[in-house]
């Protein structure tokens, strides 16, 4: 019983964070909601532990506390690929950007060199004849 109130404990406080972090805006809706989704799932396995049993069950697993943690290690996998798919992604852009900005600044350096010689050319006074 210690360990279902521990469970649940934890799922409770883990919702409360992340509502917490939502409202102090150190935290964006699609990354709340995962949290939010895991708080629950640890909420919902330490109120109903026969969950796990049956999940064991269902799945073909002997040992049924395993599961959690292999379903938590899969997660955790998933949620590190996805940070590398959008880091990759973060880095393509950033690069992108770099790459426009070099540009834009060289042809700012060319309008300023041709705008430079052609206001010379307007203030020189004509060859004396």
């Amino acid at each position: 019983m210690t360990g279902q109130i521990t469970a649940a404990i934890l799922g409770v406080a883990l919702a409360g964070t992340i509502l917490y972090l939502v409202r102090r805006d150190h935290l964006h809706g699609p990354f709340a909601a995962w949290w939010l989704l895991v708080a629950t799932a640890t909420l919902a396995l330490g109120v109903f532990p026969s969950l796990v049993l049956w999940l064991g069950r269902v799945t073909g697993i002997s040992y049924a506390p395993v599961l959690p943690i292999i379903i938590g290690l899969s997660l955790v996998l998933l949620r590190l690929l996805k940070l590398d798919i959008d880091r990759s992604r973060q880095e393509r852009q950033m690069r992108r950007l770099t790459q426009k900005l070099a540009i834009l600044e060289h042809e700012l350096a060319e309008l300023r060199a041709r705008g430079t010689t052609a206001i010379e050319t307007k203030t020189t006074p004509p060859p004396a004849p």
